[in-house]
């Protein structure tokens, strides 16, 4: 009789022992051989959830046995980082709290708040109508003395550190935070000593963006416009011929050359029919271009002309004479390779 309750004992311990060492198994021990992200929508359900992580994880099934030993139904939205070694509980516990691992978003010059609207959809889960009508908020707008051009000003080129979720006020509300750091004390102040306010600059700055990409040459063209505007002149930049173009045309339209018909365009954009600056910025200026602006090279030169013999850069000129001869021989290069448009 005694070794019978012996045996009986023996075996349900074994047994037990078998059933907690299952259970243990199937929720402490590590699924995830390596790390990966997961992107979880509003509209997935845990099924499907599991589903997915089957394809990732050493143990297969068992993910959907700990949501419901744990009553979890719907994980939260999100981009979670499934780091190497986790468990189905470290899994079934960050979708239930929404713990998310942050990630650098970034975004280079945009011409239109509608393509950085695009840009920024790509990244995060708020799409770009979203994006958008807040981007156009009038409260916001006439709060902080933006129009839907201007606005486009807040937001720097540059790489973010965000969540996934970010819904687009919040965004929006870090870009301004962002923008406001950015002109800081020593930036402002080289722009009261080049006779700008901030937004003037910036506005400066997208044509000097568009004007060139050659970093190097940022502070130089900055010093031309400056020496324009401190003389009163127009400051004749194709950039701002082009943005109006492209404001009748379409944003896609390809403007290879600006014809003398062109340069006629009525709008306050057009800088050869209007003095001083545009109303606003005509595209999303880079850092390089702005501090080009802030730190322009002090020159003589008034004029400026692609340089042909060094294709990317410009020919710079003191003197309207000078300027004709270089303007003749882009002419003829342009003629020559039959660019009209």
């Amino acid at each position: 009789m005694k070794k019978k309750t012996t045996y009986l004992f023996a075996t349900i311990l074994l047994v037990t022992s078998f059933v907690v060492y299952n259970y243990y198994q199937k929720i402490f021990s590590s699924v995830v051989p390596k790390e990966h992200v997961l992107f979880i929508t509003a509209t997935n359900t845990l099924a499907e959830v599991s589903n997915r992580i089957e394809k990732i994880t050493n143990s297969p099934g068992t993910f959907l046995w700990v949501a419901a030993k744990k009553k979890l139904s719907n994980p939260k939205t999100g981009r979670y980082v499934l780091k190497q070694g986790m468990s189905n509980n470290d899994l079934v516990n960050m979708f239930r709290s929404g713990r998310q691992t942050p990630f650098k978003l970034s975004f280079n010059n945009q011409d239109t708040l509608e393509k950085l609207a695009g840009r920024i959809a790509e990244q995060i889960a708020a799409d770009s109508t979203a994006l958008l009508l807040s981007f156009k908020e009038e409260h916001f707008l006439s709060k902080n003395n933006f129009t839907t051009k201007s606005i486009l000003q807040i937001f720097i080129p540059n790489t973010y550190e965000f969540y996934w979720t970010v819904s687009p006020e919040k965004f929006k509300q870090k870009m301004f935070s962002s923008y406001q750091k950015f002109w800081n004390s020593s930036r402002l102040e080289k722009a009261k000593k080049v006779g700008l306010t901030a937004e003037e600059v910036t506005t400066l700055a997208s044509i000097v963006q568009k004007e060139t990409a050659q970093n190097t040459e940022r502070p130089i063209v900055a010093g031309l416009y400056l020496n324009r505007l401190k003389r009163g002149w127009p400051l004749q930049a194709d950039p701002t011929v082009i943005y109006c173009i492209k404001e009748k045309k379409g944003q896609d339209y390809v403007v290879k050359r600006v014809l003398t018909v062109d340069l006629e365009i009525n709008s306050p954009y057009n800088t050869y029919i209007h003095r001083g600056l545009p109303p606003s910025l005509i595209a999303m200026p880079d850092i390089s271009s702005i501090d080009g602006v802030l730190n322009a090279q002090e020159h003589n030169y008034l004029y400026m002309c692609a340089n042909v013999d060094k294709l990317g850069y410009h020919a710079f000129a003191k003197s309207l004479v000078q300027h004709n001869k270089n303007a003749v021989k882009y002419h003829n290069w342009m003629n020559k390779l039959k660019i009209n448009r």
